[in-house]
């Protein structure tokens, strides 16, 4: 296909540690990104722990200095690499995880269609763990509309948390459903301006007008990032363990390369049977841990992104926590080419958090996928067809029960 017939889109995924980041320092990083790749056409930011409690909670107007860094963020590093730039189309939290979208300025008008959702898994099902959805129809030529779905999640923590967090995906899967969002759905109207909202602003329009649907659907590519939590053992390092953390070397032989414990990663396993993150597919891994860094490390990575050495704490096993996920297309696309993924990397720690972001930069085919014959739907058993979850029936006064403890 011609270069012209992909989307190139970027994602990220970082986890903020409740702390500003630093817009100059993540924008030099980015920009890096953007420089290193084929410029994206959308850009996606899957955030965690995006501000203390309190403000996450609350929403609104708390929250809108911890996510104006990232737009003024994208804006530096755009303008450093050339004469781009990006519209934030919709920016949506449930608590503390969120996602931002951003699309290139000359193509806005493609965006026909927005849809949102999301669902708290913390304690009492609040938002303090939790995924957000952004579905949007993307206009493209032979008046086609294709459908793009992007889910940014924060899964259960610890090294034994690895059934609880497999249950969290399960509840996202159950409860993550789509509403439209400023009066435009799939079935409604195109949407003409950007939108920022929170869970509490969704438009109830799309339910009347059709089944709910979930974070699957028959139509849609899909992209899953966020601090997904799956660790690299199922208990907590001893005193002596961290003598044997990862550090750099090119040499796969030596023993502190990373790839040894990247053997003991818990995801890959787990998606592979079928336990969690069904039908997802991911780029091979060639990147240290993500997590969890030292509060020296971090004090370094003001002014040094070097890795010359990796400063670990030591009460945890570096694990590849920060994860970027996709649906591979289904069968019955009538696309002959396929996803391409161009990068899949760590950004260098920043100062304000002990996760590195990760990016994934993808060439999707400019292509839509059209719902499946009747023979297919009979006879497939492709998750878009078939997920491993039913829809919750209360999944809607359980998010509003949530969301009333959120604020109180």
């Amino acid at each position: 296909m011609a270069p012209t017939d992909y989307l190139n889109i970027l994602v990220i995924t970082f986890n903020c540690g409740r702390e500003l980041i630093k817009p100059n320092i993540f924008a030099q990083h980015l920009s890096d990104t953007l420089s290193s790749s084929p410029q994206p056409d959308i850009l996606v930011f899957s955030l965690q722990e995006i501000a203390p409690v309190a403000h996450s909670f609350l929403g609104g107007s708390y929250l809108a200095s911890y996510f104006q860094p990232f737009r003024h963020a994208v804006e530096v590093a755009a303008k450093a690499i050339g004469e781009a730039e990006y519209v934030n189309i919709i920016t949506r939290n449930v608590g503390m995880t969120a996602c931002l979208v951003f699309i290139l300025q000359e193509l806005q008008e493609q965006v026909q269609w927005i849809e949102a959702g999301g669902v708290g898994v913390g304690m009492y099902e609040m938002g303090n763990k939790g995924a957000v959805g952004i579905r949007l129809g993307y206009a493209i030529p032979n008046s086609e509309v294709m459908d793009l779905t992007f889910v940014a999640a924060h899964l259960a923590p610890m090294e034994e948390g690895l059934e609880r967090r497999n249950e969290d995906w399960k509840n996202i899967v159950r409860s993550l459903v789509f509403c439209s969002v400023d009066g435009t759905s799939k079935q409604i109207s195109p949407i003409t301006s950007a939108a920022e909202t929170n869970e509490e602003e969704e438009s109830e329009a799309l339910l009347q007008n059709r089944r709910p649907q979930g974070i699957y659907t028959p139509t849609s590519h899909f992209i899953l990032a966020g601090d997904l939590n799956y660790r690299t053992s199922h208990t907590k390092p001893l005193p002596q363990d961290h003598k044997a953390f990862p550090q750099p070397t090119r040499k796969i032989s030596d023993p502190p390369h990373f790839s040894h414990l990247l053997q003991h990663d818990q995801l890959t396993p787990e998606r592979k049977a079928d336990r969690t993150c069904h039908g997802f597919s991911e780029a091979p891994i060639h990147f240290p841990p993500t997590y969890k860094y030292s509060s020296k490390a971090q004090k370094r990575a003001e002014t040094d992104s070097s890795t010359e050495t990796w400063d670990w704490a030591k009460h945890r096993w570096p694990s590849w926590c920060d994860r970027i996920l996709y649906l591979n297309l289904p069968p019955w696309s009538p696309s002959k080419a396929a996803i391409e993924v161009i990068k899949y990397d760590a950004l260098p720690l920043m100062p304000t958090s002990d996760h590195r972001p990760v990016f994934l930069t993808l060439k999707v085919p400019l292509k839509s996928i059209p719902p499946p014959q009747e023979d297919i739907k009979n006879d497939n058993d492709d998750v878009r067809l078939n997920p491993p979850f039913d829809i919750d029936p209360q999944w809607r006064q359980k998010r509003h029960v949530a969301r009333r403890k959120e604020v109180l």
